[in-house]
């Protein structure tokens, strides 16, 4: 505005009452008023706003912005007496008549969905029995409010009046929470969900909208985003990273398939497919901050998302040492021919030199080695038991001809430098690297 005059005004202690959310966002997002809390947090009965122009007739003008808050709140009031004469589960049965996406039936059916899900992904990441079932719980009640009149006044109330009603019906205080924080994160810099429960139901959600969308034909292409598919991969990834889930992504899209009724093979092939790219493009803006080529190193695998970050970072720090090159090399050379081979299949009876002989024993060494820093998510350690490979395979190159006359011998030459291959692809392709 040309000339900024703030104005203080107030309304009627009575509308504290109502959930503050549901005072605030009329204030705030309908009218753009600034509310009032004390020092500790508590909204008091008061609001700032902003006139254009000077002091001249500011009274009348308080009282203008008055009137028109107060009616906002009366219809906030009435809302919410009428959505309080049923429980959420009795709300929840008017779902059965909206539609979630033509060709997806309706939100009832998404909730029957959700729950079921809920329970795959609960058993996925080991959750306890009571997140189980306050995953379950909240995911049968988390789209009631949407046909609350509450919510059907102020949509950006969505999830946070199905906490707040959950609450007045007595429902555990960790359900009210999950039904609320399933919508998260709503916007870019957004908290994700605290609870084990609110992340279960927002993942099942996110997984169920994506994979429906997707069957549809409806990938995001360009610009085009209608159902906001990017920003919610974007959150399923920065949540399963933050919670630290080893999550199996094929898992639970063949879940959301089969509870979806897709059954075609190729159908299933084109979604695991669909999905797994789509993941990736958003942890490649996740790992932003990492450079460019061990990003695209530890992409081919997306199907436990937080282990592909983990691994991101431990290839970034060995990339950033000053011994990485010699190892990095190594590898390269390795996987060029091992593209040649058949099959991994190595018998040690056929090797002809100690060169042979030595890096077999290295790679057996190395590879229990890496298994089992894997399995404790020491990917730095793992990296490490790759790196001792580097020696012994450069002297394999030194003294061996791979491409020997007799078949037998080159096939398990080549097997071997295939094994090796396959153990080095466990943390990363390292072909991808760019060296300076």
């Amino acid at each position: 505005v040309e000339y900024p005059t703030a104005l203080c005004g107030n309304f009627e202690e009575k509308y504290l009452q109502l959930p503050p959310e549901a005072v605030i966002t009329p204030m705030r997002d309908h009218q753009r008023y600034f509310p009032v809390k004390t020092a500790d947090g508590k909204l008091l009965p008061l609001f700032i706003t902003v006139r254009n122009g000077g002091k001249e007739y500011l009274e009348t003008v308080q009282h203008g912005n008055e009137r028109v808050l107060r009616a906002r709140l009366a219809d906030a009031q009435f809302f919410f007496d009428e959505d309080r004469k049923k429980s959420l589960e009795e709300h929840r049965e008017k779902l059965k008549t909206v539609v979630f996406q033509q060709g997806l039936g309706t939100m009832y059916e998404k909730t029957e969905r959700l729950e079921k899900l809920a329970s795959f992904i609960a058993d996925a990441i080991g959750a306890d029995e009571k997140d189980h079932k306050h995953a379950k719980r909240a995911a049968i009640l988390s789209k009631a409010d949407l046909v609350t009149g509450m919510v059907t006044e102020f949509t950006e109330l969505q999830g946070i009046m199905g906490r707040e009603y959950a609450k007045l019906d007595g429902e555990c205080e960790k359900v009210a929470i999950a039904i609320d924080e399933h919508y998260k994160p709503r916007f870019a810099g957004d908290s994700q969900p605290q609870t084990t429960a609110g992340r279960i139901v927002s993942l099942a959600d996110k997984i169920d909208t994506i994979v429906g969308t997707f069957s549809l034909g409806k990938i995001p292409t360009g610009s085009q985003d209608p159902f906001a598919l990017r920003r919610q991969a974007l959150g399923l990834v920065n949540m399963i990273i933050e919670a630290k889930y080893h999550l199996s992504l094929a898992s639970i899209v063949a879940k959301a398939m089969d509870l979806y009724a897709i059954e075609d093979e190729k159908a299933c092939a084109k979604m695991q497919q669909d999905v797994a790219d789509f993941i990736r493009l958003r942890l490649k803006n996740v790992l932003e901050s990492i450079r460019y080529d061990v990003v695209d190193a530890v992409l081919a695998d997306v199907d436990d998302i937080y282990a592909v970050s983990l691994r991101a970072k431990a290839v970034a720090d060995y990339v950033a040492s000053a011994d990485a090159a010699a190892g990095i090399q190594a590898f390269v050379r390795v996987a060029n021919l091992a593209k040649k081979a058949e099959s991994a299949e190595v018998s040690a009876e056929l090797f002809q030199t100690d060169a042979e002989r030595t890096l077999f024993a290295a790679y057996e060494k190395a590879a229990a080695a890496v298994e089992a820093d894997i399995a404790s998510e020491a990917y730095a350690e793992a990296i490490r038991a790759l790196a001792a490979l580097a020696a012994p395979i450069d002297a394999f190159f030194a003294d061996v001809m791979v491409m020997d006359k007799d078949e037998a011998i080159k096939n398990n030459r080549l097997g071997l430098l295939k094994s090796i291959d396959a153990i080095v692809g466990r943390v990363a392709d390292f072909t991808k690297i760019v060296l300076a």
